[in-house]
């Protein structure tokens, strides 16, 4: 019999390594992904829990090992033992102070799944970085130290987690090996919890005794010290948990639209993340807030087109037929769409230093829509220690409220429970950019379903045209005392003269009747403006000339009234005088008052006045007469046609 010639061991071990490694880049690249949060009171050991989750994983090299056991001698760790937590705890203020500051975001995996974990920090005075982080999860695992129980923190982190969305929670009993790994004490903490979710609704959560320092039940059940316990370990219960992109591809489809794709005049695509939903070729589609409705001509990517794309997919999508959609629209199911409406209840969570100013307009971000809004005085907020609802006049930093939101224009939306892409939102200050509040869309006013703009024959250009001028305002600000009425005074005579349809609106005088009502605290100060704004965009509407003298001391409240009104209507109009001058003329006795004490809230004493930084107009009245500065301005608006 011949012999049998074996294969070349050199060639099959490379077949054998090439066929490895595609199997398992297949079978990675179809993983889940599971986004969590640790949070928890201050030292319940939430960095030690993920410096074991990595180190147990394989996810360490071994120059950080090094590293890592290096710095764990630095800082007190004896013998042979690892401070996990110096895996996370990036910040040098982290590692001098032994707490978490920041949100740390650490990568992950099993054979089974892929992970994102956030570690929150425990401080109260960090909790907006706490919403942050879970703002994006499908799990919270809370832990609790088993020698302190359930704590203030630990209430506040659970509320938070249920209040955005958070449907997964894991009630990790931390340190065990410190109380003996007693199953009593581990039943008693459970059983406060208990009480406690029931109260604030959480329905289901599940408890694990665990030790992150030691590694019980991390990572394999049941540890030698815990066979009392009978139910999965960390890992093997974050491998298995439901994650929320399968539950979002179970509802309809809703895709905001990022971007229209037009790299040449024959392709017109629109590029969006699904938010919930599948898509397949040939279904109806509904464009909002137009209510356009076509078919799915196709679906692309850069690998391909799709015969299904679904929900967490990045996609671009075609249509059959050629309708107006643009950025900030929404694609979704025709025959099942979500509500556009502009008010709302919300609940609002402030993240900023500054207070909420309450009428102020904040750009509104909700998905890829952004809209202008103000928010109303908060209805309540709540006392997370206690559960309490709390009267409230406006919102500080890491408060939590609920409040009504108006918006300019119609958003496209869904409640926060159902979607947290249509149903979340931030909040932008107009001047600084910052993020000020996120919040979470609870359900739309009736009142913004039965108001309606009713349409009218004789337009506004209508009105301008019979008197024979452009509309505009023309906004004096300045410091009490600079000149400002006296100054539209004259503006408006010499208008006069000019046979122009005008009208002057003076800070004092509509303080007798239209804005009666309120006083000079910051919010009022910030309603007064908008009441005028409102006003004077209704009477360029009938075509004429409005000038209003008014204090307006910030500067959001009079970029609001710019965009109420068309482009290049709006002339900003600075009387700048120095204080001590305004001061001096003091005709009416108010420094005087503020200086005693005797008249709170004055601008320029005790309540900062924010001078224009490009105003249109710029008059010096300490070089100027009224009556000079008048003729200037007349000749800078000019010609009035």
């Amino acid at each position: 019999m011949a012999d049998t010639v074996s294969p070349d061991p050199v060639y099959r071990t490379e077949a054998l390594i090439a066929e490895d490694i595609d199997s398992y880049l297949d079978t990675h690249q179809h993983k889940t992904m599971l986004r969590f949060i640790t949070c928890g009171s201050v030292d319940d050991g939430k960095s030690t829990l993920i410096g074991r989750l990595l180190y147990d994983s394989k996810m360490i090299f071994e120059d950080q090992l090094d590293a890592l056991q290096s710095d764990s001698k630095k800082v007190g760790t004896q013998g042979q033992e690892i401070d996990f937590a110096l895996l996370v705890d990036g910040l040098a203020a982290e590692r001098e102070q032994g707490i978490t500051i920041d949100v740390a975001y650490r990568f992950f995996n099993t054979e089974k799944r892929k992970f994102i974990v956030a570690d929150c920090p425990g401080h109260e005075q960090y909790t907006r970085n706490m919403v942050t982080g879970a703002s994006t999860a499908d799990l919270a695992v809370i832990l609790v130290d088993a020698r302190k129980g359930v704590l203030v923190q630990t209430r506040r982190h659970s509320y938070l987690c249920h209040l955005i969305g958070i449907k997964n929670i894991v009630l990790a009993v931390n340190k065990m090996d410190l109380v003996e790994y007693s199953q009593d004490t581990f039943d008693s903490i459970v059983a406060d919890y208990a009480a406690f979710a029931q109260e604030i609704g959480i329905e289901n959560f599940t408890a694990l005794p665990i030790s992150g320092f030691k590694g019980d039940n991390i990572t394999t059940a049941p540890s030698e010290n815990t066979l009392w316990y009978e139910g999965p370990s960390l890992i093997e219960h974050l491998e298995n948990v439901e994650v929320l992109s399968t539950v979002a591809a179970q509802k309809p489809f809703r895709m905001p639209v990022q971007w229209v794709n037009r790299p040449n005049l024959d392709f017109r695509g629109f590029s969006g993340l699904i938010s919930t939903g599948s898509i397949h070729p040939g279904d109806a589609v509904r464009v909002l807030p137009s209510g356009k409705t076509s078919a799915v001509k196709s679906i692309v990517t850069y690998n391909g087109d799709l015969d299904e794309a679904v929900a967490g997919q990045s996609v671009t999508v075609t249509l059959e037929d050629e309708i107006d959609c643009s950025r900030g629209d929404v694609l979704c199911t025709a025959g099942d769409p979500p509500e556009t409406a502009d008010q709302f209840e919300s609940t609002i969570v402030w993240l900023n230093d500054e207070d909420l100013h309450v009428g102020r307009a904040y750009w509104l971000k909700l998905g890829t829509q952004t809209v202008s809004a103000t928010v109303q005085p908060p209805k309540y907020r709540v006392d997370v220690n206690t559960m309490d609802r709390l009267a409230a006049k406006s919102l500080t930093l890491n408060d939590i409220g609920v409040a009504e939101v108006f918006a300019d224009k119609p958003l496209v939306f869904e409640s926060y429970d159902e979607n947290r892409t249509l149903g979340g939102f931030i909040l932008i200050d107009k001047i600084t950019n910052a993020t000020v509040a996120a919040g979470m869309l609870n359900f739309s006013l009736r009142r913004s379903q039965n108001v309606h703009w009713q349409p009218t024959d004789i337009t506004r250009q209508h009105h301008a045209d019979m008197k024979n001028q452009t509309p505009r305002v023309l906004w004096f600000t300045g410091l009490s005392g600079s000149g400002k009425s006296t100054i539209a005074n004259e503006v408006e005579k010499k208008l006069a003269l000019m046979n122009r349809h005008t009208f002057l609106l003076d800070g004092d005088n509509v303080r007798h009747g239209l804005n009666k009502d309120l006083g000079f605290t910051e919010t009022d100060r910030i309603e007064n403006i908008r009441r005028i704004g409102e006003v004077a965009r209704l009477m360029t509407d009938a075509g004429l000339i409005v000038l209003t003298a008014f204090i307006s001391p910030f500067r959001a409240e009079r970029q609001m009234v710019r965009e109420m009104l068309a482009d290049h209507e709006f002339i900003e109009i600075f009387v700048d005088t120095p204080l001590e001058v305004a001061e001096k003329r003091d005709v009416k006795g108010l420094y005087k008052k503020a200086r005693e004490g005797k008249l709170k809230n004055f601008t320029g004493i005790d309540s900062p006045y924010e001078p224009p930084q490009e105003p249109e107009i710029t008059v010096n009245t300490v070089a100027m007469t009224p009556e000079e500065a008048a003729d200037y301005i007349v000749s800078q608006i000019l010609p009035l046609k």
